[in-house]
């Protein structure tokens, strides 16, 4: 079934908002962000979506990507989002879900978050917003990849 997804990218003095939640006894963190209902655009989608789950109000600054699910199960949309400075997000509700996963919601720079959670920053666009496309530009050329033990 195809179901579009929505979601915002909120930075502030270097670090990213982040939903905290858990899901079948796995925490990790992911962008404030959800499910486009019928009728409503993508930037609507993201704005109320950062409401709901961080309890902020945000302004749209532009997009930065958009990603196709496998096998055309939907897209998802990623906004870089203004949130005032006089707001301060804290943990709400995912509607959608009978039993809630958000367990918070937290400020995070690039070296507080798993690389798998950073692969879906990078992957959402992370690299538009120049702060983090300038942070990129300084590491080094070494290949290097997570140690997997099988």
């Amino acid at each position: 079934m195809r179901r579009d997804r929505s979601q915002a990218v909120v930075v502030r003095n270097g670090k990213i908002l982040m939903v905290k939640e858990k899901i079948d006894g796995r925490i990790f963190f992911n962008l404030p962000g959800g499910g486009i209902e019928k009728g409503e655009t993508p930037e609507e989608a993201a704005i109320r979506e950062l409401k709901e789950e961080a309890n902020v109000d945000g302004r749209i600054i532009r997009k930065l990507s958009v990603q196709y699910k496998a096998e055309n199960a939907g897209e998802v949309h990623t906004f870089l989002v203004d949130v005032d400075e006089n707001q301060t997000p804290s943990q709400g509700i995912d509607p959608e879900l009978e039993v809630q996963a958000i367990i918070g919601v937290e400020w995070k720079s690039l070296n507080e978050i798993s690389e798998v959670d950073r692969m879906y920053l990078w992957s959402a666009g992370l690299i538009r917003v120049d702060r983090f496309k300038m942070e990129a530009k300084r590491w080094c050329d070494e290949i290097s990849y997570p140690n997997i033990q099988k």
